[in-house]
């Protein structure tokens, strides 16, 4: 009998508790947060925050104040030099680095035991459930898992607490009966040199039957490159014949998805989202026919949205779960088991439906474009680009965007640097498509789009092959769960870009007839 077969019985009762979810999500969201206040009383946030006195959620909103990060530094630093029964009880000895802050380069989430098992694992053991409810046949047990993962960062580390990417600590601190059915070995996983990494997992695995993948996007598909240049294949089913489904997250999967199809042809192929951070694992894709993803609402995590076109003022509303509507653009805020209160994410989402609640990550609070009030959002990008390339025949590695306020001419538009796997057919086609798409699909970029009055034709600018890995190293952020940041207001980071660019090789622009 297959191997999966029998650990697949394991996942049934878990399968069965996921029906909760279709009519029952105010409820469990109530239990959590009941859960939450209840644990954290006696903390000292707790203690100032009446967590005691806590009877409702209206009690927990009047409360507790909306945090950023900034707002919880303090306690957080306290915490990384050892203090106990700070945000959460107990000693929190671990913590994510992220990306930083206005003030500081790096965050440190911290990642108490209870949000490891309550939230980070459950969601990865909730992903194998869901798949397996959707792919009975499925033999993933029979061969290994590549689990793609960053590493530690001595360099932060301070008396009392330890720090590395969310990736690492979750390898380090996985149960030992997990490395039976993984690769690469621990030492290599949690290599801080992303292309020594890079090399050792593609030897290491190219012999082993590998039927799952885990990982970002990008940086599992730098690794499986290396596989197919060590093994002189061309496709990734001759190296592993039962590679079988790829658990993918980070970073919006269309850019990449043409890549990977080309690389793994087999119909047997599988796809599936996750929506996981340094700060929780949020949300899973249970329908492989719906682009869209399920909240996962018993885990120990407690939600709460902010209208995106109210965020940033002095008193936006706020709502929980049970006051979203379906197709508004929202800010995340989260309370968790690992001591984040109110804390807003910095993610912003949009509901598909309700009872089950679905939604799709339609960008970052901080990752988008407005110079001009067009409220381009992520979402707005990715679907555009996808159209663009679907009608040129391109792929697109990477890319970023943001404005150009004025040239000299007096004109104002957006600039794409974009690196392509594929070049389309037509570079002036591509750039007319894509600015036509991004006007169908926001009508307030097209609204400024009209007769070029307030926003002229985008401008696309070819990046030279690996820029933007060379970015990344320049950054020390090569590898890991990194990313380019894809749209800004700001022009700080497409001109380092721009500028390496140049350095390499006359950039390419491709503009319209106008241009």
């Amino acid at each position: 009998m297959s191997l999966t077969r029998i650990i697949g019985r394991m996942f049934v009762p878990r399968q069965k508790e996921l029906e909760r979810h279709i009519s029952g999500g105010a409820d469990l969201q109530r239990q959590v947060l009941e859960h939450l206040v209840g644990t954290a009383k006696d903390t000292e946030y707790g203690r100032n925050h009446l967590f005691g006195a806590t009877r409702s959620y209206e009690d927990f909103a009047r409360n507790v104040p909306v945090n950023t990060y900034e707002e919880l530094k303090g306690d957080i630093d306290r915490m990384r030099h050892g203090e106990r029964d700070v945000l959460w009880p107990g000693r929190v000895k671990w913590y994510a680095k992220s990306s930083g802050t206005t003030n500081d380069k790096s965050k440190f989430i911290p990642v108490s035991p209870d949000g490891l098992h309550d939230t980070h694992y459950r969601g990865g053991l909730d992903c194998v459930a869901l798949y397996l409810r959707n792919n009975p046949h499925s033999r993933m047990f029979d061969g290994k898992g590549l689990i793609l993962g960053g590493s530690h960062s001595p360099n932060y580390n301070l008396p009392g607490s330890l720090v590395g990417d969310l990736s690492a600590i979750l390898i380090e601190n996985i149960n030992p009966l997990v490395n039976m059915v993984r690769v690469p070995k621990k030492q290599t996983a949690l290599l801080s040199d992303f292309e020594v990494k890079r090399d050792r997992i593609a030897r290491e695995t190219i012999g082993k039957n590998v039927t799952n993948l885990s990982g970002v996007p990008s940086w599992m598909l730098s690794v499986l490159s290396r596989v197919m240049e060590l093994s002189g294949k061309r496709h990734l089913e001759e190296v592993w014949p039962g590679i079988e489904v790829f658990f993918h997250g980070g970073v919006a999967f269309t850019p990449y998805r043409s890549q990977y199809e080309q690389l793994i042809t087999s119909p047997g192929m599988h796809y599936m989202e996750t929506y996981n951070a340094s700060e929780g694992f949020f949300g899973l894709q249970d329908d492989p026919a719906d682009k869209s993803m399920l909240l996962m609402l018993d885990y120990g995590v407690f939600y709460e949205f902010i209208p995106m076109d109210e965020f940033g003022s002095d008193n936006p509303t706020v709502v929980p779960l049970w006051g979203v509507e379906t197709g508004r653009n929202y800010a995340m805020l989260i309370s968790t088991t690992c001591g984040l209160w109110r804390y807003v994410l910095g993610d912003t989402v949009s509901f598909t439906q309700t009872n089950p609640y679905k939604f799709i990550i339609t960008g970052r609070t901080k990752c988008f474009i407005n110079a001009f009030g067009e409220e381009l959002i992520v979402d707005n990008a990715e679907r555009a680009l996808a159209y663009a390339c679907d009608e040129t025949g391109a792929e697109v590695t990477e890319y970023t965007a943001a404005p150009v306020f004025m040239d000299g001419r007096g004109k104002c538009r957006h600039q794409w640097l974009i690196e392509f796997a594929r070049q389309p057919d037509d570079d002036g086609r591509f750039a007319r498509l894509l600015d036509k798409r991004l006007q169908e699909l926001n009508s307030d970029y097209e609204a400024k789009r009209f007769k070029d009055i307030t926003l002229q034709h985008l401008e696309v600018v070819r990046a030279r092959t690996g820029l933007f890995n060379d970015w990344l190293r320049v950054k020390g952020k090569l590898g890991g769960q990194h990313k380019i940041p894809r749209l800004s207001n700001s022009r700080d980071i497409i001109d380092q870009l721009l500028r390496m660019n140049s350095t390499a090789a006359k950039h390419e622009t491709t503009t319209n007839e106008t241009i």
